[in-house]
């Protein structure tokens, strides 16, 4: 009896009182990071990350209309603020977790040129970029393409995708030879995981602040506030580093 008690003790410190599911909007780009954060959350806490991944803006407008997410993990800093103004965010809650950085990347080894030249000799046909009004990372891109004094020459080649993540998709599927996409779908522990890329240089763009925010529905429950202190922590900054983002 006394060794049953001692174990019972020791499962009960090693998980809180009560696991509970906590619903995550997470920006597209933020995709393979934030699966290998939740799987460490969910084994050191007990709490279940349930995620949802699109473009930012798409996700103010579902939490605008009463979505039922209790985190935000966005890829601006912008809509956080605006959330947090408009009463659907926590007041004090919200923090930078990552800053992004944008790269222009093709699934051809050979295609991507280390400064970027291609955009300018134009050797191409279709140039794949996440949706400027919806996504940070797409305005990132048009930001950085007027920089260059390309952005007129180009836009008649732009394939237009919803999100990063689509976008992406656009270039491993060949329907474009390149596009800009995050940093951190292309590479891992500072490597680039295929095909040829440019890291744009980061004062061609905004800073992509990437902002967390806890939502009205998560105020005063367990499992969202166990996350956001999660994120803040050295297991999850480990992760977030390993794709390429830089921290504050």
């Amino acid at each position: 009896m006394k060794r049953i008690l001692i174990v019972a003790l020791a499962v009960a410190l090693a998980f809180p009182a009560r696991s509970d599911e906590v619903q995550v909007a997470v920006a597209a780009n933020f995709t393979a990071p934030m699966h290998q954060i939740a799987a460490l959350f969910e084994k050191d806490t007990g709490h279940k990350a349930v995620l949802s991944f699109g473009a930012t803006g798409k996700f103010y407008a579902q939490i605008a209309n009463g979505a039922p997410f209790e985190l935000f993990l966005a890829a601006d800093d912008e809509t956080p603020a605006r959330l947090e103004k408009e009463g659907q965010g926590v007041a004090g809650s919200r923090f930078t977790y990552a800053i992004g950085k944008l790269v222009l990347w093709s699934a051809n080894p050979e295609l991507v040129d280390g400064k970027g030249e291609i955009l300018k000799t134009g050797n191409f046909r279709h140039l794949a970029l996440a949706n400027p009004k919806t996504a940070p990372y797409g305005a990132a891109a048009i930001e950085s393409m007027t920089r260059l004094g390309v952005l007129n020459k180009l836009q008649e080649r732009f394939v237009q995708g919803e999100n990063i993540s689509q976008t992406q998709q656009f270039v491993v599927t060949g329907n474009a030879e390149l596009g800009f996409v995050a940093l951190s779908q292309v590479t891992k522990d500072g490597k680039l995981t295929a095909g040829s890329a440019w890291v744009v240089p980061a004062d061609y763009y905004q800073p992509i602040r990437q902002d967390a925010l806890m939502l009205a529905r998560g105020k005063g429950k367990a499992a969202p506030a166990a996350l956001l202190a999660y994120l803040k922590g050295d297991k999850a900054r480990a992760v977030i580093r390993s794709f390429g983002y830089d921290l504050r």
